[in-house]
């Protein structure tokens, strides 16, 4: 008997990794440098926690089903939002509410597929794409990566096929941290209209984008329902990880169809949660500016320390949002070496095989660094560590 589709792909990269530190001493002098996992851990800002708590107890409807898609006033908050930001129309009919982006992905990914059908997604990947593709029987067509990371347009056009339903955009990219050009991005709505086929662009990490500009111009095309669905997080934004609360935009017919898959796997998004990114959005534009320049600030301090590693053969592949993404010097495979760090140099680290499909020669020298939970002078000693690190073999 053949093992179920759930059971064909892999075990979730972060929870393996937490097992390579689980148990061991770290000493005070050398403490454990965690970089592996893209996720703030702070709480949210004392007056969104209060707001919470205000709704747990004084909005009773907060603790029963809600709308499907989501509570309209978020809905629509996101909608008005989304036009001064983007410059196009979105409406509240178009917007939808998950429980978390990954959710988000899972529910344009059944409205738009069959088991046997295609998905082109540019490496390095996003894991969790490739697992939740892995689980519908949905085949990931790599699209390996060119000059600075970038997804090649030709070759995008070349892996097209009958059975491609679409194309996946990640940006600012996990695990790479790249922004992709607004013209890049334009060029992949085209080829996907062109084809007839969607173009999903995960835009969790939109509010740590160093460009001031808009990072696109898709919703100014007039017909932008017809092929754009566009994913996004509460998540990184107002530091609500545990509330899961994502959005997705795009057409009315298609909401109706990811309104049923909502509806038989959480039926209603969590409704707290909600809440408090409706009055994150609101309220905390200025908080939020100020995040995005301590991200900013912690992406100009990996820039600045990279000599460190570059003098001990390391190369800098991608950085933005919260990832820096490096070549590393060494003939061992990186799922090797980030156990190995974990032991020598009390880093933890992903490994670039877990971005890549399985054999790449690309994913076993790269390594990814998530720093949203560094500072500036933790960043400075997680270089000289890896500088100092030598193969035990």
């Amino acid at each position: 008997m053949t093992g179920s589709r759930t059971s064909q792909t892999f075990l979730p990269p972060v929870m393996e990794a937490r097992r390579w530190i689980a148990g061991k001493p770290f000493p005070k002098d050398k403490p454990l440098i965690n970089v592996s996992q893209a996720a703030p851990i702070e709480p949210p800002p004392k007056a969104l926690r209060e707001k919470i708590a205000e709704t747990a107890l004084s909005v009773p409807e907060a603790h029963i089903y809600g709308p499907v898609l989501g509570l309209p006033e978020l809905r629509s908050e996101l909608a008005q939002q989304w036009c001064q930001n983007y410059g196009g129309q979105i409406t509240l009919e178009q917007v939808g509410i998950t429980s978390g982006c990954n959710q988000a992905f899972a529910a344009a990914i059944s409205s738009l597929t069959n088991q046997g059908d295609e998905i082109i997604l540019p490496t390095p990947w996003y894991f969790n794409h490739k697992m939740w593709l892995d689980m519908q029987g949905v085949s990931a067509v790599p699209l390996p990566s060119g000059a600075g990371l970038l997804p090649d347009i030709a070759m995008a056009e070349s892996l097209i096929s009958e059975k491609t339903r679409a194309i996946v955009l990640v940006t600012p990219n996990n695990p790479a941290g790249v922004e992709y050009p607004a013209s890049l991005v334009m060029d992949f709505y085209l080829l996907a209209k062109k084809h007839g086929i969607a173009l999903i662009i995960d835009e969790t990490y939109r509010d740590f984008d160093s460009r001031s500009a808009a990072p696109h111009e898709l919703f100014k095309q007039s017909d932008w329902p017809q092929t754009l669905i566009q994913l996004y997080s509460f998540s990184k934004a107002y530091r609500l990880t545990g509330h899961r609360v994502g959005a997705i935009v795009t057409s009315e017919g298609r909401l109706q169809d990811i309104e049923k898959f909502l509806d038989t796997v959480t039926i209603c998004p969590n409704q707290l949660g909600q809440h408090a990114a409706l009055w994150g959005m609101q309220n905390l534009g200025k908080w939020l500016a100020g995040e995005r320049d301590e991200i900013l600030s912690r992406r100009a301090a990996i820039a600045s320390n990279m000599p460190i590693l570059e003098r001990a053969g390391w190369k800098l592949l991608g950085l933005g949002a919260y990832f820096a993404y490096l070549k590393h010097p060494f003939d061992l495979p990186s799922d090797q070496l980030a156990q190995e760090l974990v032991d020598e140099a009390h880093v933890l680290a992903l490994p670039g095989t877990m971005f890549h499909p399985e054999g790449s020669i690309d994913g076993a020298r790269q390594l990814r660094l998530a720093f949203a939970n560094v500072d500036g002078e933790q960043i400075k000693e997680l270089f000289n560590r890896l500088a100092a690190y030598h193969p035990k073999s």
